[in-house]
């Protein structure tokens, strides 16, 4: 399969053109089309060992929004973006979740489970005895980001603007969406959509400190 390119220019400009939208037009809809490239992005994101211990919740009811609002700092991106996405980790991982996980990948591609020994004695073998104090849900809450920077980047890439927002309850959130009763929890949301006209923030100039700040070559 060829390898598809961006020019680094064009990235470039798309990541100077990404901010974190304060204010969304709410008559602006994603078409289906981009919203699937969106959703895909998020199902094609990375995780340690492939083993993706999350679910995204796309909350479309607008009734459910304007609750799930008054628990996010009262902040109009939760029911004024396009979209909105809970981005939620599987609690309480563990070895018990690697069969499955083995299993899709013996389907996927078409191999006996057998030869999948080593990888689930290896997944198996991290999660009960880590290297490292593992805290499951905290261990699950970075595989979650790096989905978040997927999406987020994917989105910048197709000109859709969003805003990831960790202001907000997490319980909250769970209670509302009874997340828990299906074992997950509320980590991280990202609303997603199109800047409104008036948005002040829109154009103001990009703050990061210099790349030779924060870039170290060691040869």
């Amino acid at each position: 399969m060829a390898s598809p390119t961006l020019a680094p220019v064009r990235i470039l400009q798309q990541l100077n053109w990404r901010y974190a939208t304060k204010k969304f037009d709410p008559d602006r809809k994603i078409p289906d089309d981009v919203w699937r490239t969106l959703e895909q992005s998020l199902v094609l994101a990375p995780s340690s060992f492939g083993l993706q211990p999350w679910k995204f919740f796309v909350v479309r009811n607008p009734n459910l929004r304007q609750q799930l609002r008054q628990h996010a700092w009262d902040q109009s991106q939760v029911t004024e973006a396009s979209h909105l996405v809970v981005l939620a980790i599987k609690t309480d991982i563990d070895a018990s979740d690697v069969p499955p996980y083995i299993d899709r990948i013996a389907e996927v591609r078409q191999m006996p489970k057998d030869n999948l020994e080593g990888l689930a004695n290896m997944i198996e073998g991290y999660l009960k005895e880590p290297p490292y104090p593992l805290q499951p849900d905290a261990w699950s809450a970075k595989q979650v980001y790096l989905a978040l920077g997927f999406f987020l980047y994917s989105a910048a890439m197709l000109g859709i603007d969003t805003c990831p927002m960790e202001g907000f309850v997490p319980a909250e959130f769970d209670k509302i969406l009874e997340l828990p009763k299906q074992g997950y929890a509320a980590t991280v949301l990202c609303a997603a959509g199109y800047r409104a006209e008036d948005d002040k923030y829109a154009d103001l100039a990009k703050v990061r400190y210099e790349t030779e700040e924060v870039v170290q070559y060691i040869d």
